[in-house]
Formats: structure tokens, C-alpha cells, sequence
């Protein structure tokens, strides 16, 4: 059921998915990160969250101003000698797991005030409405028992059974959110913000020589969500169109590094398969991947022009090779049946030996192609390991005869990453072609090489022309046409070496043929 689903699902989203740009991929990513703290300050709450942080914060350095104030009153101005230590005060408030309590009771017990308190409350009157005035704070003062000496029209209520300040009572400083009292929504904009509808109540302790000798109490609404964000709208603002700018700046650098080159490959692939092949130059401002790419593609490029004048060459000497032995047997063929009543014997035999030898030609030439074509396709697998010194030596064991010789000289040469069975077939290939050439000797050294092993394939022949020793590898180049070589001998040779990493090679050299092998070490 559920797998079900999955896959209908699947097909959905394949049949219905929009073909986008890379460029458009990349700015739609950009824009969802960057909106995300964005989403989180207005949904979870953080930026409010911060806000009311910030009402408590300021309450907590008024209601130290007040404490301080009020301490300093109590001791008619003595200052306390007892020392200070740094002891800082962060806010605690969160408002998605700290309860909002009930607004504070209109009506409570009254008391009588402490007499020196309330002297100190006269003093500090100015100080606190000055300060009222300007910060909308709500300013009272308490003494020792919760009776309010100071206050806008609550003065000896007193307080002492509110949470906040039997704690402060105790010596503690907390701060708490109530509801506020006869609160009216006066915007739909206050649906999505719990700040317009709570108030934070500050209470500290005063402390004289280790004893609480009054209480400072606070109380304010903080600023609303929208009402921060309009009051901060200059710097929101300036964030947005830096967030943005830095947007377009990442959108220019990604699409100069990855989308515009990969656009000018895909127009170089599109070449590459109407068969012209323009490769453009790596631009400088590309990743390195997308480097490495153009390194790849350049090279698979040339691989792919270079194969397909190989196939077209190849094409030409294919239709050349098959039609000398077809023309011979279609002359055949025809002679017989036009004039095979007026030969005698001997000619229709003649003539029939003659298509039976283009016949036979024709089926060396299949079977050599097929070998070639096998030696273009073979791979080597990388744990394959040949001892070279067995193998040659093997091969001069099958070779040698009283009137050929094949020698083998090696040294601690290394195991070489090959297959036996490639290497023997390499060395029988040069060695029958010495042997057909009319050589008499042919010399086999082996030695190591930095990373390699070097076969050097010698013989007392008579040699190859200059200009001839890179055109023996090509397919059908031979000096024994008229013997039946095919000429693929060694262009097969060198399809093996390839599909291992090694090469293959004639040297120059006074006198008889020499070919350069080199293997990769296992």
C-alpha cells in the first residue's frame, strides 16, 4: 500500500517536474537558505523572543539603579565598605516555555509601612517619576514585609504573596510575565504576536549588610513583533538588500563557474556529434571539477576524432583488401562460365585455384579483422600478472629450430601487468615476422624500466625502411602482399598494448629490425 503510493507518487512528480536552468536551481536554493532565518525569526518566535529579552534586560539595569539608590538612602548616604564583585545578570525570559500568570490582583491586604522606608521612598520620588516618565515603566517600591512606600495610587498594599516578590523577599531577583490587565486586540497584526499581551514584572531585592531591607518592583509592556520589526525597519532593510546582494554575487560566481561552462560544453558536445569537433579553451573562472571536465571531454573528443579517422581510413583499406580477391574470383567465375566448355582441364583447374586462393585470402583477412577488432575491445583486468622472462622464454622454446634461433636475455626484470597469453601473442607476432622477413636470429631483451618493463625485440633481418617504421602499424601495410600477408599483424599488436597501458615501437638501427616494448609493472 504504502510502496504503492511511493511510486504513484514518483510518476507524479516525473511527469509534472518542471525543466529548469542550473542557474535558476541555484538562485531558488540561495534564496530558500537565506530566507530560513528569516522564517525562523517570525515563526518560532526568536526575534520576539529577543524583544522581550530586551524589555527584561533593561528592567534589570533600572531596578539595579533603584536598589542601589534606595540602599544608598537607607544609609543616609554612607557608603557600604563591603566589597563588589563582578556578578552579571542575563535574562531569563522565554516565551515559549516560561507560563504567562494572571494580571496582577487590583485588590490585596493593606499594611503598615516601615517608617525609615518610607522616608527613603520620599527621597527617591523624583528620581522614579523622572525615570517613569521617559522609560513607561511602572515604578514601586516595597519594604521589608511587601508594603508598597511607593507607588502611583496602590501605597500601603502590600504585595508580599506575589511570587515575584516573596522571592525577592527571600533575596532572590526574578522576573515574571503576566497577563495584561483589560487587554483589547486593537490590530489583526496582535493575532501573531504574544507580547502584545503580557507584561513583565521585574522584582529585586535591596540587601544591606546581608539583609533585605526593601523591595524595587517593575513592570512594562515590551514591544510588540511588527512593532519591533517597523522599528528596526532601517536595519531589516539594510540586512534584506545585503542578504540579496550577497545573493547575486554567489548566483554571478556559481553560474561563472559552473553554469556557463557547462553550457559551452554542451554546445561543444552538440558539435562532437554533427562531427565537427571545436573543443573551447577551460574558462579560467571555472571550478576545478568542471576543469577536470573540460580536460576529460577534450581528451574524449580528440579519442573520438581520432577513431573516427581511424574508422574512415580503415573503411578505405577494408573496401581496398576485399576487392582485389573478389575481382579475382568474379573474373573467375565468369571465364568458367562463359568459356568453361572451350578449356581444357588444366585451365578450369588454374582458374579455379585462383578463386580458391582469393577465396582463401578473403577468410585470413575476416579472421585477422576479427582478431583486430578483439584486440581494439580487450581490457586487462588490473590484477593481471605475467612473468615476461617465462613467457619470452616459452615463445623461443616453440621458435627454435636448426636454422632459427630465438635467444632470451633478462636480469631480475619485475612482474608486469599483462596477461601470459597477450605477452606470448605479442612475441610470436615479431618473431614470425622476423622469421617471414628472412631473418635467421632474433634476440630477446628484458629489463626494468622506472614504473615498466622494456622487451627489446631484435632480429638479423633485413631491416625496414625509415620511412616505413610508424606505417608498419597501420592496418593492411605489408611488404608480402604477394605472399598473403594481411598486414595486421602489427596493428593488432599494438591494440593489445593499448588496452594495458603499454606501448610499442620500431627503433632505427643499422642493420636487421628492432622494436621497443614497454609493459606497466603489476
Amino acid at each position: 500500500m504504502i510502496g504503492g503510493s511511493i511510486r504513484a507518487f514518483k510518476t507524479f512528480a516525473k511527469a509534472h517536474w518542471p525543466t529548469l536552468r542550473l542557474r535558476s536551481i541555484l538562485l531558488g536554493t540561495l534564496l530558500f537558505v537565506a530566507a530560513l532565518p528569516g522564517v525562523a525569526a517570525l515563526f518560532l518566535r526568536v526575534y520576539e523572543n529577543t524583544i522581550v529579552q530586551q524589555t527584561e534586560a533593561e528592567l534589570i539595569s533600572q531596578s539595579v539603579v533603584l536598589a542601589s539608590a534606595y540602599k544608598s538612602a537607607w544609609r543616609d548616604g554612607v557608603p557600604d565598605a563591603n566589597r563588589r564583585f563582578l556578578a552579571p545578570e542575563i535574562p531569563t525570559i522565554d516565551l515559549r516555555t516560561m507560563p504567562v500568570l494572571p494580571p496582577r490582583p487590583a485588590e490585596t491586604r493593606r499594611g503598615l509601612p516601615d517608617r525609615h522606608a518610607a522616608m527613603v521612598a520620599r527621597t527617591l520620588m523624583p528620581m522614579a517619576s523622572d525615570a517613569a516618565a521617559i522609560t513607561l515603566t511602572a515604578t514601586r517600591l516595597l519594604d521589608a514585609r511587601g508594603v508598597v512606600v511607593l507607588g502611583r495610587d496602590d501605597v500601603l498594599l502590600s504585595y508580599a504573596n506575589l511570587p515575584e516578590v516573596q522571592s525577592a523577599l527571600a533575596g532572590h531577583p526574578r522576573t515574571v510575565l503576566r497577563a495584561r490587565g483589560q487587554y483589547e486586540a486593537r490590530s489583526w497584526l496582535a493575532l501573531f504576536s504574544r507580547a502584545y499581551a503580557i507584561r513583565v514584572h521585574h522584582a529585586r531585592p535591596v540587601i544591606d549588610q546581608g539583609r533585605v531591607i526593601g523591595v524595587v518592583m517593575l513592570s512594562r509592556t515590551p514591544r510588540g513583533l511588527f512593532v519591533g520589526l517597523y522599528q528596526d525597519r532601517g536595519k531589516i532593510l539594510l540586512g534584506i538588500g545585503l542578504i540579496l546582494g550577497t545573493l547575486l554575487v554567489l548566483v554571478a560566481l556559481l553560474s561563472r563557474g559552473i553554469a556557463r561552462p557547462i553550457d559551452a560544453l554542451a554546445r561543444a558536445s552538440e558539435d562532437v556529434a554533427r562531427g565537427r569537433v571545436a573543443i573551447p579553451e577551460t574558462p579560467v573562472t571555472a571550478a576545478i571539477e568542471i576543469a577536470q571536465l573540460y580536460d576529460n571531454f577534450r581528451a574524449m573528443a580528440d579519442r573520438i576524432e581520432r577513431r573516427s579517422r581511424y574508422l574512415k581510413d580503415f573503411a578505405a583499406a577494408v573496401s581496398h583488401e576485399f576487392k582485389t580477391p573478389i575481382a579475382g574470383i568474379r573474373g573467375a567465375l565468369e571465364l568458367l562460365d562463359e568459356h568453361g566448355a572451350e578449356m581444357s582441364e588444366e585451365e578450369r583447374r588454374r582458374f579455379i585455384a585462383n578463386a580458391a586462393a582469393d577465396a582463401d585470402r578473403l577468410s585470413r583477412l575476416v579472421q585477422r579483422l576479427l582478431d583486430l577488432a578483439r584486440a581494439d575491445m580487450a581490457s586487462i583486468d588490473a590484477g593481471a600478472r605475467a612473468d615476461i622472462v617465462a613467457s619470452a622464454r616459452r615463445v623461443a622454446d616453440s621458435f627454435r629450430s636448426d636454422r632459427f634461433a630465438v635467444d632470451v636475455a633478462a636480469g631480475n626484470a619485475p612482474m608486469a601487468r599483462i596477461t601470459p597469453e597477450v605477452v606470448e601473442t605479442l612475441l610470436e607476432t615479431l618473431v614470425e615476422n622476423s622469421r617471414q622477413a628472412g631473418a635467421g636470429r632474433v634476440s630477446i631483451r628484458i629489463e626494468p624500466d622506472d614504473g615498466g618493463v622494456i622487451l627489446w625485440v631484435t632480429d638479423d633481418g633485413p631491416g625496414i625502411a625509415v620511412a616505413d617504421l610508424e606505417r608498419i602499424f597501420e592496418p593492411f601495410f605489408t611488404g608480402r602482399r604477394e605472399a598473403g600477408g594481411a598486414g595486421l599483424g602489427l596493428a593488432i599488436a599494438r591494440s593489445l598494448l593499448s588496452a594495458t597501458g603499454g606501448t610499442i615501437e620500431a627503433k632505427d638501427v643499422p642493420a636487421g629490425a628492432c622494436f621497443r616494448l614497454r609493459l606497466p609493472v603489476a
